[in-house]
């Protein structure tokens, strides 16, 4: 038996899932990474420490509507993205999901979300996933349980991202930032936390996103004064899917 399979037959199982799409979004990414570069005002830091092989947990800030598109656009590798399950309806939903896109159901436990994931980072592939759960102050005041589980069932390296400028002071998370504005996307340093064996404790998983949140946290302070580009704040209004 291969350590691949190995890997897809511990708990939780994901050796029955297809595979996920991606190629469709190689030439989309062709298209979309010019137009961002072209449109914004962006800088990316620190590409470098971005893992070129191997499995990985990107861990961005969420901060407006253009956070998702940008990364997947400009990001080293192609990314799945964990996203809104409101998003996947109609053509677009039909086409976020031949590119590889993941929705998940926030309102309640979506375990085939939760194995897609898995099956992802098994796979050595790149998960794109928002620790706070939605959009907001970008601060990372508040990261949910689910990075922590993810990290503890696969012990894939987390990246932190700080995203700055995809919404402004007073901007509507629902709308792109004019033409122009500062973009800067700054990584950090990966990092990896311990593996915990099934069954997993809520506690521990709960303890392990506290832990990675305090990194999460301390990135994107030192992204801002690295780059003088402020968080906008608190939106005016709230996700309006929250």
């Amino acid at each position: 038996m291969t350590a691949e399979l190995t890997r897809h037959l511990d708990l939780p199982r994901t050796d029955d899932l297809p595979s996920l799409p991606w190629r469709l979004a190689l030439p989309m990414r062709w298209i979309a990474t010019p137009y961002f570069r072209r449109r914004y005002d962006l800088t990316v830091y620190n590409e470098d420490r971005f893992p070129r092989t191997g499995p990985v947990l990107l861990a961005p800030n969420h901060l407006g509507l253009l956070d998702g598109p940008l990364l997947g656009a400009i990001a080293p590798r192609m990314l799945h993205q964990l996203g809104k399950v409101e998003a996947f309806t109609g053509l677009q939903g039909r086409a976020l999901r031949w590119i590889g896109q993941i929705p998940v159901d926030r309102s309640t436990y979506d375990p085939l979300a939760v194995r897609r994931a898995i099956q992802v980072l098994r796979d050595g592939r790149v998960l794109s996933l928002y620790a706070e759960g939605t959009r907001g102050p970008g601060d990372f005041r508040r990261v949910r349980t689910g990075i922590g589980y993810l990290a503890a069932v696969t012990g894939a390296p987390i990246l932190p991202v700080a995203l700055l400028g995809t919404r402004l002071a007073g901007g509507n998370v629902e709308h792109f930032p004019p033409r122009g504005t500062r973009v800067d996307v700054v990584y950090g340093e990966p990092f990896t936390v311990e593996r915990v064996p099934f069954p997993r404790r809520h506690s521990d998983v709960r303890a392990i996103a506290d832990q990675i949140g305090e990194v999460l946290r301390a990135h994107v302070r030192a992204s801002v004064e690295a780059t003088g580009n402020p968080l906008p704040g608190v939106p005016d209004e709230k996700d309006p899917d929250e």
